[in-house]
């Protein structure tokens, strides 16, 4: 796994949109798309790094991994073009402009719009240090958006902006990050992914996420047997309130829009948990970044 620098953001794209997955869904938000995954859904390593060094996928482009292809992982991760072999070290200052260029600083500033640290993977432990450094250096060069609760003094480390971080659940979240974090989207991975149990599952990180006063365990479901998963991997063991417990679609695409959304529902309506989509592919389909 390459080197990450905790002094700059290590960007494969970033753009204003509307959060389409989640409680938040259709929130106005800004997405920050951080390289590099600890986990390669769908894909054995080898035929990730095999990618990486000998194809180039165009700029959101849909494949099917070896996994995926030999029955032993029913989808692949469809943003695998980005945080694959997109990246660039961005300075600090880099985001501050864009969000100024746009006109959306003062909306980002006071939290109307949501700040979403998404991946690849935001806690790898060199994503978690340069997230912190980068508010450090926000709140040196604009003081106003350090948050004021009492007295005009300012009692905590928190700042104004709304942060969102999605994440896979298999990295503990260090107290530096953690502090600055408004909402926890943890999207723990079944076996469907074809991932090991080991690679997936870290007790230490689902307990983490727990700790925090909002979250969210958000699930990719094909059939009900993925359901039924859920629940006896993450929802019993765990003890995850259902309140706390989202699914969705296993879909990247409008093809099967409707039948898998109306899928998740039934199961909502069964287990109790909270049946959503995905908002972003029934307006842009399998277009990213928009």
């Amino acid at each position: 796994m390459s080197k990450i620098d905790p002094n700059k953001l290590l960007i494969s794209s970033d753009f204003y949109s509307v959060q389409g997955e989640g409680i938040s869904s259709g929130v106005p938000s800004y997405f920050v798309r951080l390289g590099i995954c600890n986990l390669t859904c769908g894909m054995s390593r080898a035929f990730a790094n095999k990618l990486a060094k000998e194809q180039k996928l165009e700029d959101g482009e849909i494949f099917v991994g070896d996994l995926h292809a030999e029955g032993k992982a029913t989808w692949t991760c469809d943003s695998t073009s980005q945080w694959l072999w997109r990246g660039e070290d961005k300075e600090f200052q880099y985001l501050i402009d864009q969000w100024k260029e746009q006109g959306i600083y003062d909306d980002i500033k006071n939290g109307t719009i949501h700040i979403i640290w998404t991946g690849g993977e935001p806690t790898i432990k060199g994503h978690q240090e340069a997230i912190s450094n980068f508010i450090k250096y926000w709140k040196s060069v604009d003081p106003s958006i350090n948050k004021i609760i009492s007295g005009g003094l300012v009692l905590t480390d928190k700042i104004t902006a709304f942060s969102e971080i999605e994440t896979n659940g298999t990295v503990v979240i260090d107290e530096p990050l953690w502090i600055q974090l408004d909402q926890i989207n943890c999207s723990p991975k079944l076996s469907n992914s074809g991932m090991t149990e080991k690679q997936r599952i870290n007790p230490d990180a689902i307990e983490r996420i727990k700790q925090h006063s909002n979250y969210q365990f958000k699930f990719v479901i094909s059939n009900e047997e993925d359901v039924q998963e859920l629940f006896r991997d993450f929802v019993i063991p765990f003890s995850i309130p259902l309140k706390n417990v989202v699914c969705m679609p296993g879909l990247d695409s409008q093809t099967d829009f409707h039948e898998r959304t109306n899928f998740v529902l039934e199961m909502a309506k069964k287990y109790k948990f909270r049946g959503l989509t995905r908002l972003h592919i029934s307006a842009w389909d399998k277009t990213l970044n928009v």
